[in-house]
């Protein structure tokens, strides 16, 4: 056999080693991983997986860097493979045993002297991860070339503890980010090697250290004991909550308007705060007539119906609510669904089907996604708000797919900014796809009524789908879709978060037409709400605030840094401000930001209020300079 046919069947091979790891990733056909497939455009294949592939590939091919960013295909992915192979000098997948990097080779003829740290650390790897001895180079790092996260390393640091007779606490204590560092890590503690004294992990742990993780690095925890994620969160969240910077679910003493009062429960103290984290946008859930109409049903059809709307659940107060909704947001018909989040799984799920084709924006709700995942379509990834990469995703859209759906949000909800409706609509048309838009945060303050995206860029009528939740402007619960009647109709019979869940009581379904009411009547709610925008918007962008392009009610002060975001929330909280600390998951690593909801009951007092709280914290904790 010749070098070139050699080195052929070597490419081969790798590259099926490669399509085998995505479609074990992914669970599609074989036969659909083109070399060509893009992994977000045309596999759906998002960040959190693409990650875990690349982590899979570099422990498979045991590559001693990263693999670079900018790896879009599966050629892509197997090009940089063979690039970091012959930059090793290996042209195939084999790679030396670790044992023979971690130190210098006996004599020759000598026997190699056992190093029980050594193979400690490797036999409780292989033991958590699966990985062969020949797949654990000591200097690849754990997450991104392993994929180890820190609820598995706890794992094996504890059986290392054991076996190495330490102590049993040393597992929530030390930290690494290599089997190396790990190594010389225990050294330390037995005494056989140098102690350090950073506090990286590498050498005696500092308790004073900063704690790195965040809430990915619990996620995907593997332990025979399905609980054991469990407690390694749960010394993490105590950790963030005795430091003052996750300050979640701390329970209300009061109606929540433009200042609640809140008790704070890790100090057991009560205090006013200025409340910037509410989405009672037009102020309407303490209406004297909202509340009145709640009080008034639950007294007339009680507290509940215990059925869903197929089998008990429903009354006349949810005919009307469906009749107002779709007059409200100009469509011939309406369904209600228990929640928004329900109302995304059970429209996409039903409509949507495995040999269909799901596009979504990137940055689209979760809700979103996980109908995706429950309909199991394929699915599509177009970068943010970029038409011209949706356009290229329609051409390019498989023939076998039987119907295609595009879904966005309408404001995207820790953004605040607005899709391109007028671009998605025109696109849809053109490659026959349909449309749903997801006005969450978008009903009640686009448009001149409220009435959401549509309104707001003259299209009533050339969205397919309207969906929006009844938590937020319209101060009560559950979420609706909206549409034509036939559509509506076949959700009603097959979408499953309908069919088979408890319908809203009845009080809240009259305290929404209330809603509805007061909307329609008092059109200055809406007016007031954008001069508050508009006055808090200039104050912090002229602070020097990164507050993308945001052109809604939510308002996102964008530091990056999750440690800085959350001591920028905590010195905001001390000077009585409440707003919404964003860490991943409900951003992606390396985005984290604070959340400003703005609403028409605020004051110009309490806008300029918080205005100096927001510069003032930021100041204090280096996200924007000091005065002077």
């Amino acid at each position: 056999m010749t070098d070139a046919t050699a080195q052929g069947h070597e490419g081969a091979a790798l590259r099926r080693e490669i399509v085998d790891i995505v479609a074990s990733r992914t669970l599609y056909d074989e036969s659909y991983l083109l070399p060509e497939s893009h992994f977000e455009a045309d596999l759906g294949i998002d960040s959190v997986i693409h990650e875990s592939i690349l982590a899979l590939v570099t422990e498979r091919f045991a590559l001693a860097s990263p693999l670079p960013d900018g790896l879009y295909t599966i050629h892509d992915l197997a090009v940089a493979v063979e690039e970091a192979l012959a930059a090793a000098g290996r042209t195939n997948g084999s790679a030396p045993g670790p044992e023979a990097a971690l130190s210098p080779a006996p004599p020759s003829g000598a026997p190699a002297a056992a190093d029980p740290v050594l193979e400690a650390v490797l036999r409780a790897a292989m033991h958590h991860t699966q990985y062969r001895r020949e797949q654990l180079p000591l200097d690849a790092d754990f997450e991104g070339e392993l994929g180890i996260d820190s609820v598995v390393l706890v794992s094996i640091v504890a059986d290392c503890a054991r076996d190495l007779g330490l102590p049993d606490d040393l597992a929530g204590t030390l930290t690494a980010p290599s089997l190396r560092d790990l190594i010389a890590g225990l050294r330390a503690y037995l005494g056989t090697g140098d102690r350090g004294s950073d506090a990286t992990g590498t050498g005696a742990p500092d308790p004073a250290a900063w704690d790195s993780r965040s809430m990915k690095d619990f996620v995907e925890g593997r332990d025979a004991d399905l609980f054991a994620k469990t407690r390694s969160f749960r010394g993490y969240l105590r950790g963030r909550e005795a430091d003052h910077l996750y300050w979640y679910g701390m329970p209300l003493h009061s109606r929540c308007g433009s200042r609640a009062l809140i008790l704070d429960e890790l100090t057991g103290r009560k205090r006013e705060f200025l409340m910037f984290a509410s989405n009672n946008y037009l102020g309407v859930a303490n209406h004297p007539k909202v509340i009145e109409a709640v009080c008034e049903a639950t007294r007339a059809y009680g507290a509940t119906h215990t059925g869903s709307r197929f089998i008990g659940g429903t009354n006349m107060l949810h005919k009307e609510l469906e009749r107002r909704l779709a007059a409200f947001k100009g469509r011939p018909a309406c369904i209600v669904y228990p929640g928004g989040y329900a109302a995304n799984l059970g429209t996409i799920s039903a409509l949507v089907k495995s040999y269909d084709t799901l596009i979504v924006d990137k940055l689209n709700h979760m809700s979103i996604g996980d109908g995706a995942r429950l309909s199991g379509a394929v699915r599509k990834i177009y970068q943010h708000n970029d038409m011209a990469d949706l356009e290229r995703i329609l051409k390019r859209c498989d023939d076998r797919s039987a119907g295609k759906l595009i879904v966005a949000d309408g404001v995207f909800s820790m953004h605040g900014d607005i899709c391109d409706l007028p671009e998605i609509v025109r696109l849809g048309k053109e490659y026959g796809a349909r449309v749903m838009i997801d006005d969450a945060h978008a009903t009640g303050v686009l448009g001149a009524r409220g009435s959401g995206t549509a309104e707001h860029f003259g299209l009533k009528g050339e969205v397919d789908l309207e969906l929006g939740t009844m938590s937020k402007s319209l101060a009560g619960m559950g979420g609706f879709v909206v549409g034509d009647e036939d559509v509506v109709e076949y959700l009603r019979f097959y979408a499953n978060s309908y069919v088979f869940a408890a319908n809203i009581p009845a009080g809240v379904a009259a305290g929404l037409i209330a809603s509805l009411d007061v909307i329609e009547a008092e059109p200055e709610r809406i007016t007031r709400l954008w001069s508050n925008i508009r006055f808090l918007h200039r104050q912090l962008a002229d602070a020097g605030f990164d507050l993308e392009n945001t052109e809604s009610a939510i308002l996102p002060l964008v530091i990056g840094d999750e440690r800085r975001a959350m001591e920028l929330g905590r010195a905001v909280r001390a000077r009585g401000l409440f707003c919404q600390t964003v860490v991943f998951p409900g951003v992606p690593l390396g985005d984290a930001r604070l959340r400003v909801s703005v609403t028409c009951e605020h004051t110009r007092e309490d806008l300029e209020a918080a205005a100096g709280i927001f510069v003032e914290a930021a100041r204090e904790t280096g996200v924007l300079p000091s005065a002077g």
